[in-house]
């Protein structure tokens, strides 16, 4: 089977960040996705879609340091069902995302951030060390020997 989801939304309340008790890094975070349409009678709609998400690892750091409510992000991973029983004993259930890979994106929220202090060797947070702050833009260098024609 094939369970796979990318989304784009903004964080709708502070990282929650936490340790296992094996070490390892676990942050929640709640995002909010819009959708705008047209409805046939010409209406505008703006649908939103709530999703809480979890990161583990160095990631999780990384959310927890450079993130805030309202920090606009790109999350991959894959869809999780979780199932609970509520205090009266009535069973509960929601989906949530496990996330594969993280985004930030927009401006950035600190002045402290760099591409160096985000580079991850072990490969859980997705980032380019060649990353422009400044205008969002990617800068790629290609040597000459490179080039195919």
């Amino acid at each position: 089977m094939f369970n796979k989801i990318i989304i784009i939304g903004n964080l709708t309340r502070d990282v929650e960040l936490r340790y296992l008790p094996s070490g390892s890094a676990l942050a929640t975070i709640g995002l909010a996705s819009n959708r705008k349409y047209k409805k046939q009678d010409g209406t505008q709609v703006d649908e939103v879609c709530f999703v809480d998400v979890k990161l583990f690892g160095r990631t999780a750091e990384v959310a927890n340091q450079y993130l805030k409510k309202g920090s606009q992000v790109l999350i991959e991973g894959r869809l999780t069902l979780e199932s609970w029983q509520d205090s009266s004993g009535a069973k509960k259930s929601k989906h949530t995302i496990t996330a594969e890979s993280m985004q930030m994106l927009g401006k950035s929220q600190s002045s402290d951030v760099t591409s160096d202090s985000m580079d991850n060797s072990s490969g859980d947070y997705n980032s380019n060390k060649n990353y422009n702050q400044n205008n969002n833009t990617q800068h790629i260098e290609i040597s000459d020997d490179e080039i195919p024609f």
